[in-house]
C-alpha cells in the first residue's frame, strides 16, 4: 500500500509539471507573424496498470486469468470503482498476441452493444438541452427523419414510432428474416445499387417492408433501432452523431480517446488492440464488396454503419468515467440530470426494460456487448461497486459469455473486504477539472 501511495504522489507531481506547461493548453498564440504553433491533440488520461498491484485483488486476478485460459481469450482490460473512486485498472494478456504486446488500461477495444448505452445517454443529454422529446415521432411528414428519401414507406404504422420506442426496442422490427445491420448484400440487391451501402440505404430498405408488430405493443432487441437513433441525434442536433456524443457527453468528462472504430486492419486506431476470433473460424464477404472473402472481425462488419448500435471503441477506464457519470450516485456528480438517469432505469415508466442498459437484475445494472472479436460487460451495483471488463477475442458462446463473465467477476470481488481509499482518477484532476475543460476547443 505504501508503494501505491508513493507511486500516486510521484506520478501526480510529474503530471502537474508536464500538464501545467503549454503542451496541453489548447489556447494558441501568434508571434507577430503568420506562424501559428501546431495545436495539441487532447487525450484521455492514461492510468498506469502497475498502480493496481494490490494484494487485495490477488484472488480476482486469479479468477480472471483462469477464465481467460478456459475461454481461450487473448487479452482483457478491467476497471473497478468503489463509491465513485477508480480503485483498480489493469490489463491482462495481449493487445497484439503476435507481437507479444501486453494490454494496458488505456488500450482501446471495440465495445459492441455497450455503444447503445452511449447512444441512450446522448439522447437524454439532447433531451435535457431541449433538442428532442422521447415522445417525438421519428418518421412521417411530422417526424424527425422527414427527409424526402424516408417519406415513401410501405407500412403506415411507421408513423407511430417514437424515440422512446427505439430506445426500448419496441419500434416494430424483429430479425425474423435476419439482422438488417448485417445483410449488406441483400440490402444492396433490394435497392438495385452497388456495395457498400449506407445507413440511409438500410433505413430505406426496412421502410420498404412491413413492420413485424405495431410500435409500442411488443419488444424485440434491435440493432437497427439504435442505428436509427444515431441518425435521429444527428438530425435533431444538427451535428454528426459521433461529434455530438463527443462534444456534449465525452469531452466534458475528460474522455478524449473514445471514437467510432474502423472495420479493417489498416483502420485500427492508435492504441487499439488487435481482435481475434475463436477457432475454427470462417470467412465472409467483405461488406464493401471490394475485398472478397475476409474474417468477420476485419471487414465482415461495417463498424461505421453500426455506429450508434455497436461501433464505438473505448478503454475500460474511459468507459468507467462514463458509467460513474450516469450511475445516479451523488459522487462523483452525474453529467445527466437525476430525472434523466431515473428515466433510463425506471421499471414503472419503461414497459420493456431499461433504456440503453441491457437489464437490471439483483440490484445491478448491466450493459453487455458482443461482436466478432469482442466481448464486453459493464456493471453498476447498488453497493457502490462498478466494473468494466473488455476482451479482444470472440467466443462461440456469443452473448451467453456475458453470464460467465459476470459470475467470474462476482467470485473475484466477493472476498474483498478492505477497499482502497485512493482514487486513481485524482491524478487527472490537474487538467480534467471543470476549470480547464472549457478551454478545449471542441
Amino acid at each position: 500500500m505504501k508503494f501505491i501511495y508513493k507511486s500516486l504522489a510521484a506520478l501526480s507531481l510529474t503530471t502537474t509539471l508536464w500538464l501545467g506547461s503549454s503542451m496541453v493548453n489548447p489556447e494558441m498564440d501568434t508571434y507577430g507573424s503568420d506562424f501559428i504553433p501546431p495545436g495539441t491533440k487532447m487525450e484521455s488520461f492514461h492510468v498506469p496498470g502497475y498502480l493496481s498491484e494490490n494484494e487485495e485483488f490477488a484472488h480476482l486476478e486469479k479468477q480472471i486469468n483462469r477464465f481467460m485460459r478456459r475461454e481461450v481469450l487473448k487479452g482483457a482490460s478491467l476497471a473497478i470503482a468503489k463509491d465513485g473512486k477508480l480503485v483498480y485498472a489493469k490489463g491482462f494478456g495481449y493487445a497484439d498476441a503476435e507481437k507479444q504486446s501486453p494490454v494496458e488500461p488505456h488500450h482501446l477495444f471495440r465495445v459492441a452493444s455497450i455503444s447503445k448505452l452511449v447512444t441512450a445517454a446522448g439522447v437524454m443529454r439532447l433531451h435535457e438541452q431541449g433538442g428532442i422529446s422521447l415522445d417525438d415521432k421519428v418518421f412521417g411528414v411530422n417526424g424527425i427523419l422527414n427527409d424526402s428519401i424516408y417519406l415513401s414507406y410501405r407500412d403506415k404504422r411507421v408513423e407511430q414510432i417514437t424515440v422512446r420506442h427505439l430506445m426500448e426496442h419496441s419500434g416494430g422490427w424483429t430479425t425474423r428474416w435476419g439482422d438488417q445491420m448485417f445483410m449488406p448484400t441483400i440490402v444492396a440487391r433490394s435497392l438495385n445499387k452497388a456495395l457498400p451501402i449506407s445507413k440511409s440505404d438500410i433505413i430505406r430498405f426496412v421502410l420498404n417492408k412491413r413492420l413485424h408488430f405495431t410500435p409500442g405493443q411488443s419488444s424485440y432487441y434491435s440493432n437497427l433501432g439504435y442505428m436509427i437513433l444515431g441518425e435521429v441525434i444527428a438530425k435533431a442536433s444538427g451535428m454528426d452523431y459521433e461529434k455530438y456524443i463527443q462534444t456534449n457527453l465525452l469531452y466534458p468528462l475528460g474522455i478524449f480517446d473514445m471514437q467510432i472504430g474502423g472495420s479493417h486492419m489498416h483502420e485500427r486506431a492508435e492504441l487499439e488492440v488487435k481482435y481475434y476470433e475463436p477457432t475454427p473460424t470462417f470467412y465472409v464477404a467483405d461488406y464493401t464488396g471490394l475485398e472478397g472473402e475476409v474474417l468477420r472481425t476485419y471487414g465482415g462488419n461495417d463498424m461505421h454503419a453500426l455506429g450508434a448500435a455497436g461501433g464505438w471503441i473505448a478503454s475500460s477506464t474511459d468507459l468507467m468515467k462514463l458509467l460513474l457519470a450516469i450511475d445516479g450516485f451523488e459522487s462523483p456528480s452525474d453529467i445527466l440530470e437525476e430525472e434523466s438517469v431515473t428515466c433510463m432505469v425506471d421499471s414503472k415508466e419503461n414497459h420493456y426494460g431499461p433504456l440503453g442498459w441491457r437489464r437490471i437484475r439483483s440490484n445491478t445494472w448491466y450493459r453487455t456487448g458482443t461482436l466478432a472479436g469482442t466481448s464486453a460487460l459493464m456493471a453498476r451495483k447498488d453497493n457502490g461497486i462498478s466494473y468494466v471488463v473488455l476482451f479482444n477475442t470472440g467466443s462461440w458462446k456469443g452473448p451467453a459469455l456475458a453470464n460467465d463473465i459476470a459470475r467470474t467477476m462476482d467470485r473475484g470481488l466477493k472476498p474483498i473486504k478492505n477497499w482502497p481509499e485512493y482514487d486513481l482518477y485524482e491524478m487527472d484532476t490537474n487538467w480534467a477539472s471543470t476549470r480547464r475543460r472549457p478551454q478545449v476547443i471542441y
